[in-house]
């Protein structure tokens, strides 16, 4: 059975900082690039970050450039996104995406 179960999620002051990790199962982990999504409240969902197989190529959404930093291990089969310098607008549901599988999310709330 294929599972992406992210953790690490929860409310911090702006300025903050929080470490999501995605563990993966049931699938070829390090065979695929592996992405993180978010999603606000009224929103569409959005790519923030990416990582391909090896972690030789990476994408990140201009609005985390230099805040987010996406890892992966494949020895743990786990893709990790630390946040640093969080903002209010960064307060979304942050799912873990490989292919055409998806996390059930992890809620990140960034307030005061």
């Amino acid at each position: 059975q294929v599972r992406l179960v992210e953790s690490g999620g929860g409310l911090v002051q702006p300025g903050g900082s929080l470490r999501l990790s995605c563990a993966a199962s049931g699938f070829t982990f390090r065979g695929y690039r592996v992405s993180w999504y978010r999603q606000a409240p009224g929103k569409d969902r959005e790519l923030v970050a990416a990582i391909t197989t090896a972690g030789l190529r990476i994408f990140y959404l201009d609005s985390v450039k230099g805040r987010f930093t996406i890892s992966r291990s494949n020895a743990m089969n786990t893709v990790y996104l630390e946040m640093n310098s969080l903002e209010s607008e960064d307060t979304a549901v942050y799912y873990c995406n490989a292919d055409r599988y998806w996390g059930q999310g992890t809620q990140v709330t960034v307030s005061s």
